[in-house]
């Protein structure tokens, strides 16, 4: 679709090209860099829906370093591949949480933390496709809980560490849920899922322990 209105460089054979400003047809700006008629370099797209992208292009596509303003108020600033976010990057969420960490096409993906902003409890580990799964610490203000996660949840062995010097071992039982459908919204991540079963088996002093990723049985 060609913008209706341009005001800015171009080169000879007429295309947009160096800096300029422009209103697309749906009611969207950007002003920035062109190349050869393309969005190339940095620009700022502002979406009349309230959303802004400031940061790199490359060829009409968000690629680079990039902070992308949602309607919502959330907030993305980090990397972006081929529109979308996928590298490095963080996001503070709507409701003031907040996810520092790797993505991979829109998702959270890979080593991570996220920060619940209202209990300032931490989620310390990896992702897989936007939910909690691999080896992980949560950190709370008095204990800790180090241990193992699948689908967003605590499975199996693990340990609770208390501040005062002593760690609860045990291991967490998944009773079946039927599982919901996914949403496409990067949405926060609910402050508790739903819990599977601790099983307390003992009590210890503090013990140095590295969380395993071995395979799932």
């Amino acid at each position: 679709a060609f913008e209706q209105e341009y005001d800015g460089d171009r080169n000879a054979e007429g295309e947009r090209h160096g800096y300029g400003k422009a209103r697309l047809p749906n009611g969207d700006t950007y002003e920035g860099e062109y190349e050869r008629g393309l969005r190339n370099g940095r620009g700022t797209y502002r979406f009349k829906t309230g959303a802004l992208y400031t940061g790199n292009y490359l060829q009409n596509k968000k690629h680079g370093k990039g902070i992308f303003f949602y309607p919502d108020g959330s907030k993305y600033s980090g990397d972006w591949v081929d529109d979308q976010r996928q590298g490095h990057g963080e996001y503070t969420y709507a409701n003031g949480d907040t996810y520092s960490g790797e993505w991979f096409k829109n998702k959270r993906h890979g080593q991570g933390i996220y920060v619940y902003k209202d209990s300032g409890s931490k989620y310390v580990g990896r992702w897989v496709n936007g939910i909690q799964e691999g080896p992980a610490e949560i950190i709370h203000l008095n204990h800790r809980f180090l241990g193992r996660f699948l689908n967003g949840k605590p499975s199996g062995r693990g340990k609770y560490v208390f501040d005062f010097g002593c760690e609860q071992h045990g291991e967490y039982i998944q009773l079946e849920q039927e599982k919901g459908e996914e949403e496409e919204e990067e949405g926060p991540v609910p402050v508790e899922p739903v819990e599977p079963t601790w099983k307390a088996i003992e009590i210890t002093k503090l013990t140095p322990w590295i969380p395993q990723d071995e395979k799932s049985p």
